[in-house]
Order: structure tokens, then sequence, then C-alpha cells
């Protein structure tokens, strides 16, 4: 298993490569952006009310991710929202190398395509630094969730985090990737 390379992370290190060095002449190799981590969260805020659904919630995203999530805790007591300090109220993983190019392959490939009425993902959510960042209303789009066995429909909230210096170049990145950009 040590010398498997995801199909995604093959495919960049023997064209998307060359193709980006290419289109920016960029003059040295380390230049070149890349991917460096995806992270997911999923904000849990009916765990208020019920403190099993936040061992819910991170069951399905260690499903998804194929990784263990944390359970995120809140910062400080807010009355209006009957949240107080370090009380859970969502679950995130991080994935890098090999997991990151293996699970955004599925989310592009497999996930996007079940959603309902999907023209594709806004070009207009980068944040000026390389970073892209898209949200999924419903977390059931991937095939790993057993939909019967679903007490909840949680939103989960993607960011992939690149080493490129811009949006346009980040944005090259992705499409090379096959992410489906609106026009």
């Amino acid at each position: 298993m040590a010398d498997y390379v995801p199909r995604l992370k093959d495919k960049y290190q023997r064209e998307i490569r060359n193709d980006l060095k290419n289109k920016f002449s960029y003059k040295n190799a380390m230049m070149i952006p890349c991917l460096e981590k995806i992270v997911l969260n999923m904000g849990v805020g009916e765990a208020v009310g019920d403190s099993k659904k936040i061992n819910s919630a991170k069951e399905d995203l260690k499903k998804i991710a194929g990784q263990l999530p944390i359970i995120t805790k809140a910062k400080k007591s807010i009355a209006g929202f009957k949240v107080r300090e370090d009380m859970p109220l969502g679950v995130k993983v991080t994935l890098r190398r090999n997991m990151m190019y293996e699970f955004l392959d599925r989310l592009i490939t497999i996930a996007m395509p079940r959603i309902r009425d999907f023209r594709g993902v806004s070009p207009k959510s980068f944040d000026g630094r390389g970073n892209y960042a898209l949200g999924i209303k419903e977390h059931i789009v991937f095939p790993e969730i057993d939909f019967d066995k679903v007490d909840m429909i949680w939103g989960l909230d993607v960011v992939i985090c690149t080493s490129a210096s811009s949006d346009d170049e980040a944005q090259a990145l992705l499409k090379q990737l096959n992410m489906p950009f609106m026009n």
C-alpha cells in the first residue's frame, strides 16, 4: 500500500505541473502551485439540545473523510443561543497527502454529480490567497453514507488550501484537477 499513488496525484505529477509551469512561466519548480490540505467541517448547532447528535455527525464525517475527526467546542458562552463555553458544536478533519487527493477525486467524480440541480461550483469563492471554499448542503451525496441509517442531514464545508499565490493560479490548478466551475 506504500507505493500506491492516488489517480489525481498521479495526474498532477505527470501532466498538471508541466501545464501550469508553461502557462505561468515559472522559473523554479517550487513555484508551481499544489494542494496543501483540505479541511472538512460540519457545524452541528443541534448539539445544543441533544448531545448525541455530535457523535452522529462525527461518525458520518469519519466515513466521508476516512480519518477520525475532532470535535470543535465553543470558545465562549452565548446566552441567546443557549451555548456554554466548551460545549461541543461541530466536527472537523484536515486531510493531507494521499487522503486529500482521494477525497478530492471522490468529491468531484462521485459526490458533486449526485447533488440535486447541480450546475457547477462558483468561481468567486476564492479568498484572494489561492484557497477555495465550498459548501455542500447535504452530506448524504457521498456514497459512504448509508441513507437509511441517517438520523439528520448535515451541511459540510470544504476548504481546499493550495500553495498558489493568487486566485488565478489556484483556479487554473483546480480546473486542471477537473473541478466543475460554472461559466
